[in-house]
């Protein structure tokens, strides 16, 4: 069994690093339910899971490569 993955917070500069994606790119997918939620923390602090959006990226590989994720 593969060891749980540590679970933390990243702001949006970090999520756009690990995908590449602008900040209006990542939200428009948001709405369409296709890119990782957000975690509302508290008035103007807004995060996301950094296994979430890892995840989401191994799976953009994946399809990419035309491999079950």
């Amino acid at each position: 069994m593969a060891t749980e993955q540590l679970r933390r917070f990243i702001r949006l500069p970090q999520v756009q690093e690990l995908t590449s994606l602008s900040r209006t790119e990542i939200y428009k997918r948001m709405k369409a339910r296709t890119f990782p939620a957000t975690v509302k923390l508290g008035p103007g602090h807004t995060v996301w899971v950094e296994s979430e959006v890892a995840e989401w990226v191994e799976a953009r590989i994946a399809e990419a490569r035309g491999v079950a994720a």
